[in-house]
Parts: C-alpha cells; structure tokens; sequence
C-alpha cells in the first residue's frame, strides 16, 4: 500500500518542498523523497511539481511514496569483511573492484548482492530496491569503511549524521607531486561535468565541498596524505585533488594517461569511520588498516 500525504499548508512560506516533506515524512530520507517527486507523485495545487519548488500558506499538496518495485537482485555468496556488526548496523571493509549497489552494467556481484546473501531481509528499505541498507558509497576502486543500516530508524539516523556533517570520516591516499603545506583545505564548490557528464568537476554554481589535508610522508615524486570529509560530494576527493594538481596515483578517471608503477587501480582508502550509534547513543569509532597493494606502493616509493 502507498504512503500518502494530503494537507493544506498553514502559517509556511517560502520553503523547498523537498525539505518540507521530509520533515513531515522524517522515515524517508531527502533524497528518497526527491527521487519520488522525480516520478511526478507530488501534486502542488493539483499540478505535478518538482522538487526545488516553494511552498507557501494555502498551497494544498499531494504526495504519494510509491511501493517499492519488484527488482530481480539475486544474492550472491561472497566473503564478506564485517568490521562490526549488531541489530542496527553492518561496518564492511569493502574490497577494491567491488561496485557498492547495482546500476547499469553492474548487477551482479556487488556489495548489495553480498549483502542480500549475507544479512537475508535485514537491511533498511528506505533507499528502495536497488541500494537496501545503503547509506553512503564509495567509489568501485576505493578501498575501506562503509556503514550499511539493518532497519529504516538506523537508516534515517545515520543519514541525518551525513547530512549534518556529524560523521567522522578520513581517508588515506597517494597523490602525484611534493605538496609543500603540512596542513590546507580545499573549499571548492562541485557539480557535473558540463564538457563530460560521466565526471565531475569544480563549478562556480556547484555544490559546496571541503576537504582537510594533512601530509603523512613526502617520497619526491608523490606524497602520502591524510583527507577529512566535511562534505560528501560525488568523487570530492578525487576532482578536488586533481583541482591542485595532485591527482590520486592509479585514478582512472581523473588521472594521468600513464601512472607510476602502471598502476592498474586508484590508491585511495577509507580508513577511519566514527559517528553516534543510532540505538545506544555512544560514539563508536573503526579503523582498517592499509590494503597491501597501497603498503605495496608506499614501499616501491620510499626506494626510489
């Protein structure tokens, strides 16, 4: 059966639709929530409307949450490496080459699949059929933490912490050149490439995104660093590097033509996860160590 909303809009103006629903809808995350207004389920004045849409005293609103479809997403048995688990949530330290959800051309063999097999029917439902449990991705070629949601509460809890910039999240990479700063941030906004929609770019009229650095180790030619997330913008990392003129070792995409050592993958890892347990309250804080092709790396580095 469908959730659904009918109301007349008292003692509101000027608001996004899209926030306000989600405040009435606190069980659904903003961009579940967008992706149904994207179906045409909301109706602002008997108009179907879009998501950036204000509302104001009088609007009369009608929005639907469609049931979720039928996907064929079949489990698959594959080894799985559970940093932490409990009634709440999954810790997965999650492999290079493993895509996180399934999406054109990769339905098969994803953190999801493994998720389906491992967890059966306990992950949340508020990201749909396509991404149950999922609360933020990281990239095919990243390595490192990720957070998955056993129940929709956890769910909704945790992405409020993401929205909110409540999560401690750092990441360790090997970029091309000497940086010089000990410590720098990059404060540059983000969006789609306008040239190259399968990549992302520093836009004027993007989104905000900051990422604080801290050198680890200086080898010459490339240098070890430390990245904290304040943001989570899609590939921040990666366009932001490659913005100061280091980019990630191995990065296929926003990389170099030929790499150092011809690495075949990109040496970024996600290493630090801490937040608010959704349940207890207390703040719980995981670490992975470094893959051993990234170890491999820093040793090939530190002799030449």
């Amino acid at each position: 059966m469908n959730d659904k909303l009918l109301l007349t809009i008292n003692n509101i103006a000027d608001i996004r639709v899209d926030k306000f629903l989600t405040e009435q809808l606190p069980q659904y995350t903003r961009s579940y929530i967008q992706k149904q207004i994207e179906l045409g389920l909301l109706l602002i004045n008997g108009k179907v409307a879009p998501a950036r849409t204000r509302i104001k005293t009088g609007d009369t609103i009608e929005f639907t949450i469609a049931p979720p479809r039928e996907v064929d997403i079949t489990p698959s048995e594959i080894k799985l490496d559970i940093i932490y688990e409990d009634s709440d949530i999954l810790i997965v330290n999650k492999p290079k080459n493993m895509v996180v959800h399934p999406s054109a051309g990769h339905y098969n063999d994803t953190l999801v699949n493994a998720l389906l097999f491992y967890a059966k029917d306990s992950l949340s439902g508020i990201n749909g059929e396509i991404r149950p449990g999922i609360v933020h991705r990281i990239d095919k070629d990243t390595t490192g933490l990720l957070m998955v949601a056993k129940n929709d509460h956890s769910h909704v809890f945790l992405s409020d912490l993401l929205k909110d910039h409540n999560i401690e999240r750092k990441y360790n990479a090997l970029v091309y050149g000497n940086i010089k700063e000990d410590f720098f941030t990059i404060d540059r906004p983000i969006a789609r490439n306008p040239k190259d929609r399968k990549k992302m770019a520093i836009v004027e009229n993007g989104r905000r995104a900051v990422t604080e650095c801290r050198v680890l180790e200086r080898f010459g030619n490339a240098t070890h660093i430390e990245l904290s997330l304040q943001t989570g913008r899609t590939h921040q990392i990666r366009v932001h590097l490659t913005s100061i003129g280091h980019p990630l070792l191995g990065d296929p995409l926003y990389g170099r033509s030929k790499h150092l050592f011809n690495l075949q993958t990109q040496m970024l890892h996600a290493r630090v996860l801490g937040f608010i347990h959704p349940s207890s309250q207390q703040f719980m804080r995981f670490e992975s160590v470094l893959p051993t092709e990234f170890l491999h790396t820093i040793g090939r580095l530190q002799m030449l």
